[in-house]
């Protein structure tokens, strides 16, 4: 027992000094190298000319690459694989294409309005038959994008449909927040509702159908949910047409509250229609805005993650790993960093012939960490095997860790190569999360399999219903190799048996809700008798930019600065010091605050860093009043919302 308390002295101390807080925290260049001795990204060469905002992709039966373009045209490219490809303009004049299917000699796409199907009906390489397979209503607002479609076993096709945006998701016309499910003869049936902004979704080996979803209002992170026929995925705004003859639930939008103070899995107690996500992907961590669903089924072609789903990002130009499991018939899993350093906003992604992966790209004007406004790239596996965690398999009292190579078994039996956090987040109207009710946990032993391959955690303060972070920097290969990415994100829905063993933790140190930021001053000085000398607004605009490219101001003047947030994103506004490259070294740094990012409105403990603002909401404001430096120059604006440095930004003149 001493033993047991000696302990948990020292991880209560490991906490407090902020150890509970697990960020990855390696610099974007340096993991990318060391990713590319694994998997190589090529650029698919594109002709000046072709302006390929990937909506979609899909092979021909002769291997061709057709590519549908959010600007209404399909692409067909020939020998993809070389360094020459040819491209042909299979059809054009379609409504913003995002998505495509191939089969039985012809292309199926979502456009804005409908489900069509091209045909070359003689030979030429153009499409001469667009048929319409089944046709929805238009609203016009900007935000009804539709995607798909995805075959299902039975050949019936998938379809979703976003939600407008009027300050929050709205479903404007019939359908729209919906999954619908269409026969070849256009026969539709309303699978499932709850969805927000459903960019990404696929069919699994067993024919089970996963979605994910953006953050948003009603959505506190990017996440992954199985859905089934009558599911309702959390955004009650296609709930308005619940009372439709077809409709295959009659939960009404009213029937949900819009503050319950619970979590998602907490409410979906109370809803039966309402589902839990099989996988949380955590905001500005794992992405910013999780699209396509890849399943690898390339048996071993693609490297050690064979049945594994990869989830693409378009905000972080980047590629996630999920290992899933099903737990009393319920689909839960890990998440992990795969990826990064693609040129343009990932949207989409398919297998070619030779086992690389296809990823399509556009940034569409919302902006990407890829700078290309557009860009086609394959994925291709080096052959070497990267030293990573495989899999996290749940347990009633912890968890079984697979690896890609035989561990050393003295460092990975020591219970100090692992830490623990779990957390959940905010289930409301609200326009995300912050990361609540954050607790450590302790790993109380940790036993090596004969092989090496694997490791038995017991863990103390596992909890069901929060993401389970999972850190194991203290674990090397048996060779001595460093993990390539040393951290997972479990969701725990159940446990097998049901029943949790796993001893609770106390609360030992929560989400450091209240944390002082002097800097951030949002009420006007009581010494400011006479108010500020100057007031000033900025504002922001679509594809992560402000409106004002500088503001002058006098030295030491008193300024009352306001950020107006007129865009359908959350935005913070910060003004760091002058220098070349301290936009770049504060973006970075607020980056790798991890868990800690939401609590500290992700601007990062910095000297660099002067004034800022806390996270705006969409159609919202926040004014912070600062007396302007003495010294004469040109002081950074950012927003340091991860992803979002790079392009927003703006000067503060000083006279």
């Amino acid at each position: 027992m001493n033993i047991i308390n000696r302990t948990f002295n020292y991880f209560l101390l490991i906490l407090i000094l902020g150890g509970s807080q697990f960020g990855i925290a390696q610099s974007g260049i340096d993991i990318k190298e060391k990713e590319s001795k694994y998997y190589k990204i090529v650029d698919v060469p594109i002709p000046e000319d072709v302006v390929l905002e990937v909506g979609g992709l899909a092979l021909t039966n002769d291997d061709q690459l057709g590519v549908s373009t959010r600007r209404g045209e399909v692409w067909l490219i020939d020998k993809p694989y070389g360094s020459k490809p040819s491209y042909n303009r299979y059809a054009h004049g379609l409504h913003e294409a995002l998505g495509l299917a191939y089969k039985d000699n012809g292309f199926y796409l979502a456009q804005r309005g409908e489900l069509t199907r091209l045909e070359d009906k003689n030979g030429d390489g153009k499409a001469n038959l667009y048929k319409t397979v089944y046709s929805w209503p238009l609203s016009g607002n900007y935000h009804d994008y539709s995607y798909g479609p995805k075959f299902m076993p039975n050949g019936d096709m998938l379809v979703t449909l976003n939600l407008g945006w009027e300050g929050k998701g709205v479903s404007l016309v019939k359908w729209r927040g919906w999954m619908l499910k269409i026969t070849p003869e256009g026969k539709m049936t309303p699978m499932a509702t709850g969805l927000r902004s459903p960019a990404g979704f696929g069919v699994n080996n067993d024919g089970a159908v996963f979605y994910t979803e953006n953050q948003g209002d009603w959505v506190g992170s990017g996440r992954m949910t199985h859905l089934e026929l009558g599911d309702f995925a959390g955004n009650p705004s296609g709930l308005k047409w619940t009372d439709d003859p077809l409709s295959p639930l009659k939960l009404k939008p009213e029937d949900i509250e819009k503050q319950s103070g619970l979590s998602l899995y907490e409410y979906a107690k109370k809803v039966p229609n309402l589902k839990a996500p099989a996988i949380w992907l955590p905001h500005t961590i794992l992405g910013i805005s999780t699209s396509d669903i890849l399943i690898d089924d390339n048996k071993g072609k693609f490297g050690p993650f064979d049945g594994q789903m990869f989830i693409g990002d378009q905000g972080h130009s980047k590629i996630m790993r999920v290992a899933m499991e099903k737990v009393n018939g319920v689909y839960q899993g890990a998440a992990f960093p795969f990826i990064e350093g693609f040129s343009s906003g990932i949207l989409r992604m398919i297998w070619g012939s030779d086992a690389s992966m296809f990823v399509g790209m556009t940034s569409r004007g919302w902006s990407s960490t890829g700078k290309e406004d557009y860009g086609l790239q394959r994925l291709v596996w080096t052959g070497k095997t990267p030293f990573e965690i495989k899999t996290i398999k749940a347990q009633d009292d912890g968890f079984v860790v697979e690896f890609t190579k035989p561990v050393n078994k003295q460092l990975a039996g020591q219970t100090s190569s692992y830490k623990l956090a779990t957390f959940t987040y905010h289930y409301h109207n609200t326009y995300g999360s912050p990361i609540v009710d954050q607790q450590g946990g302790m790993v109380h032993a940790a036993k090596v399999s004969e092989d090496g391959l694997s490791v038995k955690l017991t863990i103390h303060g596992m909890r069901l219903g929060f993401i389970h972070q999972l850190k194991m920097a203290g674990v090397k290969s048996k060779t001595g190799e460093s993990l390539l990415h040393d951290t997972g994100f479990y969701t725990l829905n159940e446990v097998p048996g049901g029943v949790l063993k796993s001893p609770q933790m106390p609360a030992m140190i929560k989400s450091g809700k209240g944390i002082h930021q002097p800097k951030r001053v949002n009420q006007m000085p009581l010494t400011w008798m006479d108010g500020p000398e100057k007031k000033l607004i900025i504002g922001t605009l679509p594809g992560l930019k402000f409106d004002k490219e500088e503001l002058v101001v006098e030295r030491n003047s008193l300024l009352q600065l306001t950020l107006n947030n007129n865009d359908d994103m959350l935005h913070n506004l910060v003004i760091i010091q002058s220098g070349p490259n301290n936009a770049d070294i504060v973006g970075q740094q607020a980056m790798e605050l991890g868990l800690k990012g939401p609590d500290m409105n992700y601007v990062p403990d910095s000297d660099l860093v002067l004034f800022h603002t806390g996270i705006i909401q969409p159609e919202t404001s926040e004014s912070i009043y600062f007396q302007v430096p003495k010294r004469r120059g040109e002081y950074w604006i950012l927003c340091t919302f991860p992803g979002h440095s790079q392009t927003m930004r703006a000067k503060l003149i000083v006279k």
